[in-house]
């Protein structure tokens, strides 16, 4: 199973990044992958949540649709797939560090990428993914870094 892990620093609560992150519509916002995103039946986030969205991967693009497994404001959300040709579970856990946020991002998909690339192209999407999430999660930071007014919200 591929897994792609990464972390940064944000200098900002846990309860903002919280806030912005969980937030299905500003997916896109951050994360360079992500075509579209938005939560179904515009219900607030919480455990069975569904989102359904688009992603671009390796020049792919695929629908998808997840649901919220795990909500534990501020420190934790999971999202698995539900439906699309990629299983995959996301995990994003947030912990308190020095005057802000260690944000640790986590994916988890299937083998063969669903059949999206096969088997064989595992280590090479997955390595490939892993720069894509490293430099979105600095977008992240720098985002929210730029812009106090983001996460505020509840």
């Amino acid at each position: 199973m591929p897994v792609v892990e990464e972390s940064v620093h944000i200098a900002r609560p846990p309860q903002d990044v919280f806030n912005f992150v969980s937030k299905n519509e500003n997916i896109p916002v951050w994360d360079s992958s992500v075509l579209h995103a938005e939560t179904i039946g515009g219900v607030p986030e919480a455990v069975g949540t569904r989102a359904q969205g688009s992603s671009k991967v390796m020049g792919r693009k695929f629908d998808w649709t997840a649901e919220i497994t795990e909500y534990e404001p501020p420190g934790r959300i999971v999202s698995r797939s539900v439906d699309g040709p990629l299983e995959f579970t996301i995990t994003t856990t947030l912990e308190p560090e020095g005057d802000g946020t260690r944000l640790n991002y986590r994916i988890d998909a299937a083998s063969g990428l669903g059949g999206v690339f096969g088997k064989l192209a595992d280590r090479l999407v997955e390595k490939a993914q892993a720069r894509t999430v490293r430099a979105n999660l600095e977008t992240l930071a720098e985002l929210l870094a730029e812009h106090p007014e983001l996460g505020t919200e509840a």
